[in-house]
């Protein structure tokens, strides 16, 4: 019985494969890896890390599937900042897991031979000074790299990202305008430079603008996008990039993922009538 499944499974990988080759894959597919804790519950490991460990192993083989389809750019969702909530000891351990797991990318020759380049996004400077330093190293690695762009979020919350991008855009622009009004004929007290600038600076904050200001610039927004463990929300992942993504959801915990769970995303992405709106 097992060796007539898994014959069913390698005809119908097979299939699959064909089909999704014959179609345009998505050029930018984002990934929420969701269900670790589920998995390791189910299968009665003594520590839920053992299942973020098989998860951050599965990371790898993925990737693998997308340079076979010629993905350009991936962004999984690694750590939100939601996770820093759960339990002192979880939180530690899943540091642990992607430190190790980005130390293992600095000298991988999985990495160097696909010529991959990793970026990490998010809000570095709540992780842990050890994370960040194996981040800045492996960042320099693989700068030159382009064959395919891998971006992991970390400490990661789509409404943070927003908040962040308002805040720099209104520090990088506020300045200059409030200068170029005190040299205004017109200019008179403290209080018409505050307003007028108020304006003008509103005038300014536009979609394209805003966009510059996101922690992953000039990266086309992802056409689809992956949550694994049956969960059907997006939780917060690339709120403002996902505006026209296709949305995929799969019952199957992320260590669990099969290469058809992945071939069917894509499938699925490329039976539907992509509108972006119009």
């Amino acid at each position: 019985m097992f060796f007539l499944k898994k014959l069913i499974y390698y005809f119908y990988e097979k299939k699959l494969n064909k089909e999704v080759s014959d179609k345009k894959a998505p050029s930018h597919v984002g990934i929420i890896l969701d269900g670790n804790r589920r998995y390791a519950e189910r299968k009665g490991f003594t520590n839920v890390s053992q299942g973020h460990r098989q998860g951050a192993d599965k990371i790898d083989e993925v990737i693998l599937w997308c340079l076979e389809l010629k993905i350009k750019i991936v962004t999984i969702w690694g750590f939100s900042t939601d996770n820093f909530n759960r339990r002192e000891g979880e939180v530690n351990s899943l540091f642990n897991i992607i430190k190790s797991k980005l130390e293992l990318y600095i000298d991988s020759d999985f990495i160097d031979k696909n010529k991959i380049k990793v970026s990490i996004i998010g809000k570095k400077d709540l992780l842990p000074d050890d994370l960040k330093d194996v981040i800045k190293r492996l960042e320099e690695k693989t700068n030159s790299y382009s064959n395919l762009y891998l971006y992991i979020a970390l400490g990661y919350g789509g409404r943070q990202e927003i908040c962040d991008a308002l805040g720099k855009f209104i520090a990088d622009n506020f300045y200059n305008i409030s200068s170029a009004i005190k040299e205004d004929e017109n200019y008179k007290n403290e209080i018409y430079p505050q307003t007028l600038s108020c304006g003008r600076l509103s005038n300014l904050i536009t979609i394209d603008n805003i966009s510059k200001y996101l922690y992953a610039t000039d990266v086309p927004d992802p056409e689809l996008i992956i949550r694994t463990s049956g969960e059907v929300r997006l939780s917060g992942f690339l709120l403002w990039q996902s505006a026209y993504s296709e949305y995929y959801f799969c019952d199957a915990y992320w260590p669990e993922f099969r290469k058809i769970d992945f071939l069917r995303a894509i499938r699925s992405y490329q039976f539907r009538q992509i509108r972006q709106g119009k």
